[in-house]
Formats: structure tokens, sequence, C-alpha cells
């Protein structure tokens, strides 16, 4: 059978890196293919105006009652009118300047064709909406203190009359074109606001995972340093006691072997576990993972460690009372790392291991003898760092070190009532 080839995804560092890359790039061709379109748009008003000119001359703002001017001259002011929408969207302020340099000039002569008004009204749009915020809100009120002075002149000049003609005329002219640009400003900028706080809660949602994800680890490392690690420390431990006997008794072998393949078994079975909770899927896993352990295993984890030479006494001082699984699942960690620990650091000693629960606690203490020409077991502290995450995990405490000659381990992890375990 051949192998099917494996899917291979870009990672996120991959898919910005091109991002970055690429993001110049598309700015660089977005603003050519907007020029080429605002050249499209300067072409068609000019070639509008001129049809309208030829066609229908009439159809514009006549000042006097004077003749009309060149055809000429029109299309010259048709001409700077429509180069001014070339930069409509790059440079809208200056393209409303050079509309409003040829609206000067039509004036001059009296006559203003239609597609000068129509080209200034794109422009003001075009300033309102393309520019920053203070150039909009400039452009708009320049707008309205142009219509302001000129009906107030009129008013002062010509009587009310002429100034609400005036003020109508010019806020059709300015105002149509400015309100437009502000309200499809406001939705641009809405629009901008919703996709920026989208892409937020995609980093936050993305920054969460990674976060779930080294917690995971680390939890998965915890577990296996507390499981797997203590497993085949005790059988390093029992092998090598195996292989020093001068003279071993069959009896005490068979049971060091015994327990050698206990502990083997118990290793395979909880990496069978480990490896199926990281399955992706679980189809096809018909093997029964394990139940957590707890402290009805502590004769086990006792009988592995007497088999590394340990001797221990136990004062099981419980009252039998009900424990959560969290914590008694973090009782049995804090046993296994406590006697993995006193077989490596301190093998053939005697040690002593007290249980007790009492006003909603359960008190594990282990202490050994210390031995001082113990052979070096080039621990790395995450033992110790495990037993208090275990005990941080359900809201206990765990205090290791010397008292007195001995090393002594006591965690307090708390019991909830029963009342309190059912909510």
């Amino acid at each position: 059978m051949i192998p099917a080839r494996p899917v291979v995804r870009p990672s996120i560092d991959a898919v910005r890196a091109r991002a970055v890359f690429n993001g110049p790039v598309m700015a660089l061709l977005s603003t050519g293919r907007a020029r080429r379109v605002d050249a499209l748009y300067a072409l068609g008003y000019f070639v509008i105006g001129t049809l309208l000119h030829l066609v229908v001359p009439d159809v514009a703002v006549r000042l006097n009652e004077g003749s009309d001017p060149s055809t000429w001259l029109v299309l010259g002011g048709l001409a700077v009118a429509a180069l001014g929408e070339t930069q409509r969207r790059a440079r809208p302020v200056l393209g409303l300047v050079i509309a409003l340099v040829a609206l000067v000039g039509m004036v001059q002569l009296a006559f203003v064709p239609l597609a000068i008004m129509l080209v200034l009204g794109d422009l003001l749009y075009c300033s309102v909406l393309h520019t920053s915020r203070r150039v909009s809100w400039a452009v708009a009120g320049a707008c309205a203190v142009v219509a302001g002075g000129a009906a107030l002149m009129s008013l002062v000049f010509e009587g009310g009359r002429a100034a609400v003609l005036v003020l109508l005329n010019l806020g059709l002219v300015l105002a149509v074109p400015v309100l437009w640009g502000r309200e499809v400003r406001l939705h641009s900028e809405h629009a901008a606001a919703e996709r920026e706080r989208a892409e937020q809660a995609s980093r936050m949602a993305e920054l969460d995972r990674s976060a779930a994800v080294a917690a995971e680890r680390a939890r998965m490392a915890r577990d296996l340093h507390d499981v797997i690690a203590g497993q085949l420390s005790g059988i390093a431990i029992q092998s090598e006691a195996a292989l020093t006997l001068p003279d071993p008794d069959p009896v005490v072998l068979r049971r060091v072997l015994a327990s050698v393949r206990r502990d083997s078994v118990a290793s395979l079975t909880e990496m069978r576990t480990m490896i199926g909770l990281l399955r992706a899927d679980g189809a096809g896993d018909a093997d029964p993972r394990t139940a957590p352990a707890g402290l009805d295993r502590l004769d086990a984890l006792l009988e592995s460690a007497r088999a590394t030479g340990l001797r221990i006494t136990v004062d099981d001082a419980r009252a039998g009372a009900p424990v959560p699984a969290a914590v008694d699942l973090a009782a049995h960690r804090i046993v296994q790392e406590s006697l993995t620990n006193a077989a490596k650091h301190a093998p053939g000693s005697r040690a002593r291991l007290h249980l007790d629960d009492c006003d909603g606690e359960l008190v594990i203490e282990l202490d050994n003898d210390l031995v001082p020409d113990a052979p070096p077991g080039g621990g790395t502290g995450t033992g110790l760092l495990g037993l208090r995450e275990r005990a941080d995990a359900v809201g206990g405490t765990v205090a290791a070190g010397p008292d007195g000659g001995r090393w002594r381990v006591r965690a307090v992890l708390p019991v909830p009532a029963p009342a309190e375990v059912a909510r």
C-alpha cells in the first residue's frame, strides 16, 4: 500500500510572513488600479461634458445675457476640471482646488457648464471621504461658510428672496455631496472598527488557544514525570539492587522481578492511556482507558517502594470520608513522587507515611532518613515543582525539606464537604 501524502498546512508565522511581504506589493497594485480608475473618471467626465456642450449647449449656468464663450474655452475649462478628477482618491483636496480653478475661470466667462458642477460635487464627496478626519471636517466647514456667506451677501444686497434662492442652490450643489460623503465615511469607519474588533477577538482567541496548549503540555509533562518517570525510576533501582546482590536469594530475586514487571506493565498502561488522550480522534480505539489513580492504589505504591529497599511504616488515620477525584489523584501523585524521591536519594532508609483527614483537610506526611553517603541522584528539581503544582491545582499546599536529620514532605489538601461536592 502506498502511504498517503501528508497534507502540509502553513504555520501561522509563515502566513504572517507572507502577509508582511505581500502587504506593500498589494498596496502598490491597489494604488495603480485606483489611478487607472481615476483616469477613467476624468476621461468620462470630459467626454460627457463635451457631448453635453455640443448637443445641448443650453444645459449650463449663465451669469449674464451676453454671448456664450467659444467652444474651445469651454472645452479648456472642462479639461482643467477633468484633470482634478485624476486626483480624486490619491489627493482629493488637490483635485478639488484644480476644479475650483476651472470653476473660477468659467465664472469669469459668465458660463458654467453642468459637467464642471458635477466634477465639483464628485471632488467634494471624495475630499470628505478619502481624507483625514480633520481635513474632512475642514472641507465640510468651508462649504458651510461659503454657502452661509453667499446667502448673507445676497440678503444684504438683493433681499430675502435672492438669499433663499442662493442658499437653496448652493445647498444643493455643496451640501448633498458633503453630507453623502460624511454618511459613507461614518459607515466605512464603523465597518473598519468592526473588522478591527473581529481581528482583536481572533488574536485573543489565538492567544487563549496557545495558552491552553502550553498549559496542557505542562500538565502532560507533569503527568509523565509523576507517573512514568516515577515507575521507571523504581524499575531502575530494583534492577540495580537485583544485579548487585552477591548471592541472591531466589525468593527475594523473584519478588524483585515481579515488582519490576508490575511497574513495567503499569508504565505501559499509563503510557497507552496518555497516547489515547493525545489522539485527535477516538475512532478505532477499543482499549478501555484506565480510571484516574487514587489512594485506593496505595498498597501497590508501597509494595513497589519496598521492593527498592525502603523500609516503610504506614500510619493511616483516615476516617474514610469521600474524597473528590481531583484531590484523590493529587494525593496519589504526591505519595508516588515522594516515595520515588526517597528511594532515589535515600535507598534502604527507614520511611514513615502518615495519612489523616480532619477539619476538611487531607494531610499527607512522608519522612525518611537522610543518607549522607547516598549516591548522587542527578535530580533537576522538577519533582518538588510537580508536587507543588499538584497541590496548587486543588487549592492545597506542599512543604518539603530537612527536619531534624530526616527529610520530610507534608501536603495539606482541602476536602470539600459532601454537600459542596454535590454542588
